[in-house]
């Protein structure tokens, strides 16, 4: 099972002696997502376009679980070292989306949904102990940037998020079209993510278009993104690798017909 990976390798706009403008930082940072966001990975072309097996979605949502339950601690960490009281007002929402508050469940609870839908062992999802390597790798390395950098490069970080809606909306009319075990209750946090994602987009970037200003902020805002899609594209590069091709998870990981829910 082979996917074509057709990438533009041409370099990616930087600011050189004289600062972008704000709306020339924008493009500059647009043109991260459209040339090194996950949607071109060859594991998401055979996700959205059914040509994986119920076990190869199971894998890909255990594994993403990692990054689903992480986004709340990652922003924690960025406010726990914020004393900007309205930068901290905006973002704590992040942590309730995710966690939940109230009578919302939260997204981690909604991916939890998705898990059960696949026959995943609610348990056995939770504890991480099926996630590949280079997945929990990547998730904390992520988390790990936002806490140890600058306030402006892990705001930028999450400009991801500009990208989303577009992986999201795929992923639905994909994933119900394609697979007759994925319904409308599955794909619920995706949905939710669709009102969720540009909201927080759209303060971030302003966020950044205002604060990044010189050249070397500016070309730390761009190596944020782009380390950001490359933590997304890691996940990637090693689902293929364990459950397309060559096939090879590592010791330990999950293998088909462990942690299934009792039936």
């Amino acid at each position: 099972m082979t996917v074509h990976l057709d990438i533009n390798r041409e370099p990616l706009p930087a600011p050189t002696h004289t600062p972008f403008t704000p709306e020339g930082l924008e493009e500059a940072l647009r043109a991260v997502g459209a040339r090194r966001y996950h949607n071109l990975h060859p594991f998401h072309k055979l996700l959205h376009s059914g040509q994986l097996d119920r076990d190869q979605v199971r894998a890909w949502a255990l594994n993403r679980y990692c990054y689903q339950s992480a986004i709340p601690r990652k922003d924690a960490a960025l406010m726990g070292r914020c004393e900007d009281r309205e930068l901290r007002r905006e973002w704590l929402h992040r942590i309730t989306d995710h966690d939940g508050y109230g009578e919302d469940s939260g997204g981690i609870e909604r991916w939890l949904v998705l898990t059960d839908g696949l026959g995943l062992d609610r348990d056995y999802v939770m504890s991480k102990e099926g996630a590949l390597p280079a997945t929990k790798f990547a998730v904390e390395a992520y988390v790990r940037f936002v806490a140890e950098h600058t306030l402006l490069e892990a705001v930028a970080s999450s400009l991801t998020e500009l990208f989303a809606p577009g992986i999201h909306a795929e992923r639905i009319s994909g994933m119900l079209a394609h697979y007759d075990f994925i319904n409308e209750t599955v794909v619920a946090y995706f949905r939710r993510r669709l009102d969720q994602a540009p909201k927080d987009a759209d303060f971030a970037l302003d966020y950044v278009k205002a604060n990044a200003r010189t050249v070397d902020q500016q070309r730390a805002v761009l190596r944020a993104l782009t380390f950001k899609t490359e933590v997304l594209w890691a996940q990637l590069d090693a689902l293929y690798f364990a459950y397309v091709e060559p096939g090879w998870p590592a010791p330990g990981a999950w293998v088909p017909g462990v942690g299934l829910a009792a039936t």
